[in-house]
């Protein structure tokens, strides 16, 4: 859809700006804000968290399982807030650490406050500090070398200048970004749907494949395991242990031999969602000559298991290594023996069936798999050609379905940068959406 331009533009003067409508007035953010500096007396109203994706919500709603609502003994003299204030994160500024607050309530005394003098309309103001346009700006005059180090303290957002039109043509602006966005996120929303249904269906073609096999004729029996039910009679239930001629885990103490050069140090980050081991974000460890280096080794046909952190059970296989690799002491190293391929016991252990495990086998508040509780994991094992078979099948099938996952993907990416266009087409005057807004709206 195309939109309809200003009948007249001005030069704004702003380089990365260029030429805004004749009827928008150049104004400093210290004239649309002050900065507000209450302070909160018994740390009792709601705790505030700003950050790129979610604006300003309360932390309660975007903490992480186990996270603390707040590392410090109390939250008196932290900032207050009031809706319609803007929040900012001076420290991610630069990466949208911003935004306008719907709520009352109280923010790390780290942030910045301020409140609205000039009458400008919070929605629209919103979608403007927000934009890619003054993301950049505000990057741009944040003090320090490198992202981590960047603040954009609040003199110096206040001398920085916008254009902005009149509070009726804000509210316009604004209602009508409303409107698109919340179509856009609304598509979003269906493609993330589709994402986690056909993530559920990969899952079961594996799992059933790797439990039940390929015919659906074969007498089964019952597995002598209560989660993984009845496999076909004439497979064998075993454990990790017996299908392996080697299990070990990484060594302790490498993190400080990490260089620049050396061999490959692959971690539990380095293990992707689809069985394989992305070496090309690897560390480099400098290795020696001696029982640990030999011991954790990583060779062609080794599966590897996370075995400690927030990716414990997850799984991968070594199907080449082109040069020297050792696991770190987070992962699991099994070498199959040569009855039981690789990727099979792979992929059983990455399906319901061996996630399954993992998570009854954990110990400790802290997420865990001992050697121990690997090496006792149970392993439906059919013949070799069987094995085969079913490997062919689930990377025919996967394949299948992660195409539709990436075009998903694909799509969604196109929706958000859609939406980040409009927006910073619209609140920079680019496109006139005057007369898109419904008419109840302009009466108001």
């Amino acid at each position: 859809m195309s939109f309809p331009r200003y009948p007249a533009y001005k030069d704004s003067g702003v380089e990365w700006l260029g030429y805004v409508p004749s009827n928008w007035r150049r104004v400093r953010f210290k004239e649309v804000f002050r900065e507000r500096e209450e302070r909160s007396i018994a740390g009792d109203e709601t705790l505030l968290s700003v950050s790129a994706y979610t604006g300003v919500t309360p932390r309660s709603e975007i903490l992480d399982d186990g996270d603390h609502l707040s590392r410090a003994e109390s939250l008196e003299g932290y900032k207050v807030c009031y809706p319609n204030d803007l929040v900012m994160n001076i420290m991610l500024a630069w990466n949208r650490g911003l935004g306008m607050s719907p709520l009352h309530g109280i923010c790390s005394p780290a942030y910045a406050v301020f409140q609205i003098v000039d009458g400008s309309s919070s929605r629209f103001l919103h979608y403007l500090l927000r934009s890619d346009e003054y993301i950049r700006y505000f990057k741009a005059f944040s003090a320090g070398v490198i992202d981590s180090r960047l603040r954009l303290y609040p003199d110096a957002f206040g001398s920085l200048s916008t254009y902005l039109p009149s509070y009726e043509e804000q509210q316009q602006i604004a209602g009508f970004l409303d409107r698109e966005t919340a179509k856009i996120d609304a598509l979003v929303a269906e493609q993330e749907q589709l994402i986690t249904l056909l993530k559920e269906k990969r899952q079961a073609v594996i799992s059933h494949a790797v439990t039940k096999g390929l015919d659906p004729s074969v007498p089964m029996k019952d597995s002598g395991v209560e989660w993984l039910g009845e496999v076909p009679a004439h497979w064998d239930v075993r454990q990790v242990r017996s299908v392996s001629s080697f299990i070990t885990s990484g060594p302790r103490g490498w993190s400080e031999r990490i260089a620049d050069e050396g061999a490959l140090f692959i971690q539990s980050g380095d293990l992707t969602e689809s069985l394989g081991i992305d070496f090309g974000q690897a560390k480099r460890v400098a290795v020696q000559q001696d029982a640990e280096t030999s011991r954790t080794r990583l060779l062609c046909g080794d599966v590897v298991v996370c075995i400690t952190g927030a990716k414990t059970g997850n799984v991968a296989v070594a199907a080449s290594v082109i040069e020297d690799a050792y696991v770190n002491q987070h992962l699991c190293l099994i070498r199959p023996t040569t009855d039981v391929l690789p990727h099979f016991l792979g992929v059983f252990l990455k399906s319901d069936a061996g996630q399954r495990y993992f998570a009854i086998a954990q110990y400790g508040l802290k997420q865990g798999l001992s050697l121990e509780s690997i090496k006792a994991a149970p392993v439906a094992v059919p013949p070799v050609s069987e094995q085969a078979a079913i490997v062919a099948f689930v990377e025919k099938a996967t394949t299948q379905v992660d195409q539709l996952i990436g075009e998903a993907v694909l799509s969604i990416e196109l929706l958000r940068e859609r939406r980040s266009v409009l927006i910073s087409a619209a609140v920079t005057g680019q496109i006139d959406v005057r007369g898109l807004a419904p008419a109840q709206e302009q009466a108001a």
